[in-house]
């Protein structure tokens, strides 16, 4: 069996989840999602490169988003935005820069993964 993820909330992502008390609980239950398959969420592109989103509906509430970093080596998904839809962007690209070392790690670890499939798929003979 696989050893699930640690889940963690980093300051900002706690203040949202404190500003949501009302549905705390749903919103706790569609993270822990995330101790399991921690690659549920999306790739961001560009500015928010190495950072993940993972897309939930509270029923009466609408759809929401967390972003998070995820770190394979250390087996934990770190969240740093949680909110609804609207302006959720823009509320991750102000939070990146504390996230800033963290992120430095994981796009490290994804260069290193990359390399090493390139190096085994150019090493591997071809067939005659």
């Amino acid at each position: 069996m696989k050893t699930p993820f640690q889940v963690e909330l980093l300051t900002g992502a706690n203040k949202d989840l404190k500003g949501l008390w009302q549905i705390r609980e749903k919103i706790v239950a569609a993270l822990l999602v995330l101790e399991e398959f921690p690659d549920k969420g999306h790739d961001l592109h560009q500015d928010l490169q190495g950072i993940l989103a993972i897309d939930f509906t509270i029923k009466g509430r609408g759809q929401f988003r967390a972003a998070y970093v995820m770190v394979e080596e250390d087996q934990t998904c770190s969240i740093l935005a949680i909110g609804p839809h609207e302006n959720f962007y823009d509320l991750v690209k102000r939070r990146r820069e504390k996230v800033k070392k963290l992120l430095e790690k994981v796009l490290i670890a994804r260069q290193k993964k990359s390399e090493a499939k390139k190096d085994s798929s150019a090493s591997e003979p071809e067939n005659a």
